[in-house]
């Protein structure tokens, strides 16, 4: 349980959550609507979470809204909130939309966010659900990443471009009103038994394509851990930026055969066409974040998380792994024949020797 004062944090009264209908969204709803000291609870999001979320979020209220919409500035001043987490970036365009409509969802959205936050009279803080993935992935890039530093290549995904975009507005605003406690919290890439995210259906491919010649660095952090630090950010944490990850790091490898995969090495240019090829591979779909880390993979100084933060993960990198591995669905039997028929496609695309001996 997280103690609601540390620090000289005076804990939240009324609390707006944004992307309710997502896992980090909904269940830290879930968590603060049990937490006595939270009087007022309030999930927002444009679409309505599940029958089972929503039961689960108890006495918290749902207003279907959409952030860009200036319906959520009456949200905020008719019910007096104080703080403000946002939850509600997109990883990939919806797939109705473009990559055009994911930017004008996350970045206007955040705007619009923000700027009913600095007009306010009553919020004090502000929590960004943000991610790792600003960092970026290059072979320039250091054995850790502290806050402090920045991608040694400029991320060319749409989510990472956002997320920076969004952190920037997010640091505007403190500087706007800085009675206002924004705390910015970059995020590994999630695991667990219960997510199913882009890491755990990577890894839990019978035939996983790897990138020929690399192999990269993971560092995850329990989907429970992940839902914790935001409770902390939110209850009691103070203003800053934190990576939010478990301890130590796993090799690709290593996480594959941990998990019971077969690892296929391919050429780099053709891991992304892999999705139609191999089918349960896990890549359809696969945004260019996801991609570049399974090619070069991404460590995070977490000094700051510990002392400042005051959180302490539950989970070490590989625990979470191991965690995911015991919670997930039995892997199917790979049978010879559907393995060699796999290998022969890949052999065809690739044009080299044997890919799977």
């Amino acid at each position: 349980m997280v103690v609601a004062g540390d620090r000289g944090v005076q804990p939240p009264s009324v609390v707006l959550v944004t992307g309710a209908s997502r896992f980090l969204g909904g269940y830290l709803v879930a968590k603060l609507a049990q937490d006595p000291t939270v009087e007022r609870v309030i999930a927002v999001d444009s679409r309505a979470p599940s029958k089972d979320m929503l039961r689960r979020m108890g006495r918290a209220e749902f207003v279907r809204a959409d952030i860009r919409n200036p319906l959520i500035g009456k949200v905020l001043r008719g019910a007096k909130v104080d703080t403000v987490v946002h939850a509600a970036t997109m990883v990939k365009p919806p797939k109705s939309g473009s990559r055009t409509a994911m930017k004008d969802m996350n970045v206007l959205g955040a705007m619009q966010l923000f700027a009913v936050c600095q007009k306010s009279p009553d919020v004090r803080k502000v929590v960004v659900r943000s991610t790792a993935a600003v960092y970026g992935c290059s072979p320039k890039d250091p054995a850790k990443f502290s806050e402090e530093m920045s991608a040694r290549r400029p991320p060319r995904g749409g989510f990472a471009r956002d997320s920076i975009e969004i952190e920037g507005y997010a640091r505007g605003l403190g500087r706007r009103r800085p009675e206002i406690a924004v705390s910015v919290l970059r995020m590994a890439p999630l695991i667990g038994p219960n997510r199913h995210g882009s890491v755990s259906r990577y890894l839990q491919s019978p035939v996983v394509p790897t990138i020929l010649g690399r192999d990269a660095r993971m560092q995850l952090v329990h989907e429970e851990d992940a839902l914790a630090a935001l409770e902390r950010a939110t209850v009691a944490g103070p203003a800053g930026t934190f990576n939010i990850a478990g301890d130590g790091v796993v090799m690709l490898s290593q996480a594959i055969r941990r998990a019971g995969g077969v690892p296929v090495p391919v050429p780099v240019q053709l891991i992304s066409s892999l999705g139609r090829v191999v089918p349960g591979s896990g890549l359809r779909g696969f945004t260019r974040e996801q991609l570049e880390y399974y090619h070069f993979g991404c460590g995070l100084d977490t000094t700051r998380m510990r002392t400042e933060l005051g959180f302490e993960p539950r989970w070490t990198t590989v625990q979470a792994l191991d965690d995911m591995v015991r919670g997930a669905a039995i892997r199917p039997v790979v049978s010879k024949e559907w393995l060699r028929s796999v290998e022969s496609r890949i052999q065809d695309m690739a044009g080299v020797g044997e890919a799977v001996r």
